[in-house]
This record gives C-alpha cells, structure tokens and sequence, in this order.
C-alpha cells in the first residue's frame, strides 16, 4: 500500500481508508498532525494516481471551502475518489494500487500578458466571467508553453471556441506532496 511522505497525504490516506470502510469521514480522528494545518484556511488538490502514473482521480478547490486545511484535503481527497466524473468510484481493494499527491495553492491572481505565466512554476484558472472555469495546475508533465497550458485548460472549462480575448486568467503557485 502507498506510504505517504508526508503529513498532506497521510491525511488524504487516511480519510480515504475511513471513508471506504464507513461512507464518510464524520468521526475521522487524526493523530500527530500539527496544529497550523488545523489553523491554516487554504485551497488544494488531490491527485490519485495507478502505481503506473495513469490519473485516477483528481478534485480540488480554487478558494478554500473549509474551516481549515485539515477538512479541505479530507474533502477533495474523498472527492478524487467517488465524485470525478472521469471515473468510477474507487473500491476499497484499489487502494493497493494508487499513489495520492496533494497540491497546496495560493490564492490565484489575474494576470494582464501572457509572458507572467510559465507553466512548470504557475497553474492556472481560466474563465469566461461566467460559472464556466478551467484549472490546471503546475508542473504537469508535457505542458511546457503557456499557449498548451490554456488551451488545455479552456478544454475543461467548454470554453475552446473562446478567443482569448473574452476569456481572464489567473495564476498560481502551489507546493506538491507525495
């Protein structure tokens, strides 16, 4: 079974485990989990990944949806592995064969030129005005120009056939753990 790195992704284990053998994450204790996380309000990423890098899941949040960065990476990472619509549900004997990243972002702002974005530093959010958005978050391998960042991006929003022009962007940094 995966061993996490670190804190970030010993909680999204663990409230994957509680969750596919309870059906959610109510009475989730945590132990030896520093008190900043539970003080810290921040948006995030959980990735699920095969053993062999296929994706297996991924949801996360642009702005923080929890009280705190504890529940927001119980959240998304319960999220990754039932609600992405790119996938079935994870079943319990799955979990032998994932690997589970968690992003940590900070707070996404517009940018006026694409020269302010590079791909393998900053994710992006990319958006109409409207409900419709794209995310895309840094450091994916194969997306090394801006132009494929967004045009990958505005793809996950259904806004392709959007000019540039019609469309904000906004830009992000985010720490990555395995």
């Amino acid at each position: 079974m995966y061993q996490p790195k670190s804190v970030y992704t010993d909680i999204a284990l663990k409230a994957l485990i509680h969750y596919l053998e309870f059906g959610d994450t109510r009475n989730l204790v945590f132990d030896n989990i520093p008190e900043e996380l539970y003080q810290t309000q921040r948006a995030c990423f959980v990735s699920l990944h095969l053993d062999d890098g296929e994706l297996r899941g991924c949801i996360g949040t642009i702005d923080p949806q929890e009280e705190n960065l504890v529940k927001e990476i119980t959240r998304n990472a319960v999220s990754a592995a039932i609600n992405d619509s790119r996938f079935h549900a994870l079943e319990p004997e799955e979990l032998e064969d994932i690997t589970i990243s968690v992003d940590v972002l900070t707070k996404a702002t517009e940018i006026t030129a694409l020269d302010e974005l590079d791909p393998r530093i900053f994710g992006i959010v990319v958006t109409d005005g409207s409900f419709r958005r794209g995310v895309l978050l840094p450091g994916l391998e194969g997306i090394d120009t801006a132009e494929k960042q967004i045009e990958i991006a505005k793809c996950k929003a259904g806004l392709n056939r959007t000019e540039l022009e019609d469309l904000t962007i906004y830009r992000f940094t985010s720490n990555r753990y395995h």
